[in-house]
């Protein structure tokens, strides 16, 4: 990975005042540790999101989980075993008809729990970030932003059956007591035998040389009719060819320096403006260009690229999602070496009951398996915090095959190994093995380095630099909350 001059600066805040939680509504009970993140490297926030920490805007925040009141665990979708559910199908016929024949549903979303919640639960910012001297030798610019604000407390996350069609004999019926008739064939579903008259007609025009090679390079493959179809092929069936409205989907880098960003920078500002007034009740003010600005533009992750990565690199994108020649969907995600985050989600509200909060969250699995034909490393989609003591955020466990991350030895853990404990108790340690810790673990405080003076030095250095210094406790609750790993890469500001 081409990291260059690149490295993490942080400013640790601790966690030890209670605040109003966004789930339960509990004034004094969520509590979590949070950090201000200058800069990022993608594989810093890789190892720190796999440590149950997470990001809002430049704000990073882990939740302080056998304290407060939610425990909110981080979820991964394994997208190359991804299924869609019954559910997920008839969001996608869904759009399909209203592409196609502009269909809108009546219904709000098919009772679905609300496309983007707010897990305002989970972020409080610091109260005052220092930004003085911030800088590294390492690094060829010096990272100081005298203009940046502290960050707000919100952000968020985010049954077509098949048929079997009544296959009988012209009149012959099997004798009573005796079963179906051996001398006639197997009923099969009606998914099957369309399956089988696209392959005869697929075959046919091999035969006829009107089918590419690449397709007709293995003809000898045995046919499965039983092999569920993919998650793409859902996707390409509910875009017509020749549809009324016209559905594209735009990657763009946060990037000041991309013209397409640029280009579509006030158009996204305003629709994220809507969004907020009329679904989250936000004020102008709580939504205007600066919040836009703070929450979803301003990214701590250098953007970086690597021979066996994503033609786009790493680092944080908008997809925006164009209707008929205008934005009306954007989801935020960041490309990490290993997965695809997602951040936010916004859209205009005419569009609710077309339920885009799981359409867009569709079609991120679906690009998370996109980019790993190119970096084979990245199989996993990162749906934020699973919160399984609010109702509303269950949903998140739909997407499966999907982990939950074990909070006390970070270790990831298949969800349905999970929810009994979590029907039990709010907080639970998912590793069965009472032995299993954590790999990582804080060993040696004094490796893990710090920023002092624009000079990067291992905290030992340090204090004794700084004799009768008292804020060892502090940092050693930081570089065990961040791990050994992380500490001895991750430069801790001090002033």
């Amino acid at each position: 990975m081409a990291a260059g001059s690149s490295c993490t600066i942080v400013e640790y805040f601790g966690g030890d005042d209670g605040y109003r939680c966004g789930y339960c509504k509990n004034e004094k009970g969520n509590f979590s540790h949070g950090m201000w993140s200058h800069a990022m490297t993608v594989q810093d926030y890789q190892d720190l999101i796999d440590r149950g920490w997470r990001r809002s805007g430049k704000y990073v925040y882990k939740p302080i989980m056998n304290k407060t009141c939610c425990p909110q665990y981080t979820i991964r979708c394994h997208a190359l075993n991804f299924q869609p559910s019954k559910t997920h199908k008839k969001i996608l016929k869904k759009m399909s008809k209203f592409l196609s024949k502009g269909e809108m549903p009546t219904e709000q979303g098919d009772g679905e729990p609300m496309d983007s919640l707010c897990e305002e639960g989970g972020l409080h910012g610091p109260a005052k970030v220092c930004h003085s001297e911030v800088a590294s030798p390492v690094v060829t610019a010096i990272l100081t932003e005298a203009g940046d604000t502290t960050p707000a407390e919100f952000e968020t996350a985010r049954k077509d059956t098949v048929s079997v069609p009544d296959v009988r004999g012209p009149e012959t019926t099997p004798k009573p007591g005796v079963g179906a008739d051996p001398g006639r064939p197997l009923c099969r579903k009606a998914k099957e035998l369309r399956k089988a008259r696209r392959l005869q007609k697929e075959q046919k025009r091999q035969v006829g040389g009107g089918v590419p090679t690449s397709v007709t390079s293995n003809p000898a493959t045995p046919i499965q009719l039983n092999q569920p179809k993919a998650l793409e092929e859902f996707i390409n069936e509910s875009l017509p060819d020749s549809p009324l409205h016209r559905l594209e989907v735009r990657l763009v880098p946060v990037n000041d320096d991309d013209p397409q960003f640029m280009a579509t920078y006030e158009q996204s500002a305003a629709l994220y403006a809507r969004y907020q007034m009329a679904v989250h009740g936000d004020t102008p003010s709580e939504c205007n260009e600066s919040e836009f600005r703070r929450f979803l533009c301003d990214s701590p992750l250098e953007m970086e690229t690597s021979p066996d990565g994503p033609a786009a690199g790493y680092g944080s994108f908008h997809q925006q999602y164009w209707l008929d020649g205008r934005i009306v969907a954007v989801g935020v995600v960041d490309v990490l070496p290993t997965c695809v985050s997602s951040v936010y989600l916004y859209y205009h509200p005419d569009f609710a009951s077309l339920s885009l909060g799981s359409y867009s969250a569709l079609r991120e699995v679906a690009f998370t398996r996109q980019l790993q034909k190119q970096s084979p490393k990245l199989c996993f989609y990162y749906l934020g915090f699973y919160i399984h003591s609010c109702n509303k955020m269950r949903y998140k466990g739909q997407y499966q095959p999907s982990d939950l991350l074990c909070p006390e030895t970070y270790v990831f853990v298949p969800i349905e190994r999970c929810i009994p404990s979590l029907e039990q108790t709010h907080y639970a340690r998912f590793n069965q093995d009472p032995d299993a810790g954590d790999t990582h673990v804080l060993k040696d405080l004094g490796r893990a380095l710090v920023l002092y003076r624009r000079t990067v030095m291992p905290y030992a250095a340090y204090a004794r630099k700084r004799k009768g210094s008292n804020d060892e406790m502090e940092v050693a609750q930081y570089a065990g909350l961040v791990g050994q790993v992380c500490a001895e890469r991750i430069l801790l500001y001090r002033a």
